[in-house]
């Protein structure tokens, strides 16, 4: 359609444009010839149930739009995660680890199955890569390692803290905030008042914030 209403240099198709006209022009002249009589039953009758229509009609849309939304991550997850699990090569499997949580809100419900998997990956990343130039990887694995509810990565989130490059930080910080871990309150609370990064900062106060939450 939207190649139909288009031309190739993205300008609105002239036929379209026509047949705009037309159904104006036609609309009008259909109007002027309607008797005063029925002229007032289409405004005080037809136009208050033309709207009324239009809003049952958008209250209708809502939910629908939405089941079509989650019908169409869901099979978006199911496509991801079979493609993860057949993934061999590294970086191909931390790439398609990082969509399937994207896509799936930074939730694990539906990824019960790969959650280890990627509990791994993401934990062998964030510590390999500790001493190389790849801080958005580091930061990235951080991140999303909070989004498995695993308390037991804790510890590696909270030595991320000190990691040199302030988006890993940052990063460490959201992770922490995802998992809401309380133990880490103390050190959040140190990091919020004292890191050199406001990015930093912010991340801070708002794990503290889902904390309270």
């Amino acid at each position: 359609m939207k190649k139909q209403i288009q031309n190739e240099q993205g300008e609105i198709n002239p036929a379209w444009l026509i047949v705009l006209v037309v159904l104006i022009v036609a609309g009008v002249w259909i109007w002027k010839r309607l008797s005063i009589e029925a002229q007032d039953y289409i405004v005080d009758q037809a136009v208050p149930m033309t709207l009324i229509g239009s809003v049952m009609a958008l209250l209708l849309w809502i939910p629908i739009n939405a089941l079509r939304h989650r019908r169409a991550k869901s099979q978006e997850r199911t496509r991801l995660l079979a493609l993860f699990e057949r993934a061999t090569v590294q970086e191909k499997r931390l790439d398609l680890a990082f969509a399937l949580l994207e896509n799936n809100d930074y939730r694990v419900d539906g990824l019960n199955s790969a959650v280890p998997d990627l509990k791994e990956l993401f934990t062998t990343t964030l510590q390999r890569a500790l001493d190389d130039k790849q801080h958005r990887i580091r930061g990235m694995a951080a991140s999303h390692l909070g989004a498995l509810q695993d308390l037991s990565v804790v510890p590696l989130l909270l030595k991320a803290l000190e990691d040199d490059h302030a988006y890993v930080r940052s990063c460490a910080a959201l992770g922490l905030g995802r998992l809401r871990a309380t133990e880490a309150r103390d050190r959040l609370k140190t990091v919020m008042e004292h890191d050199w990064d406001q990015t930093v900062r912010s991340r801070a106060r708002e794990a503290l914030e889902r904390m309270r939450a």
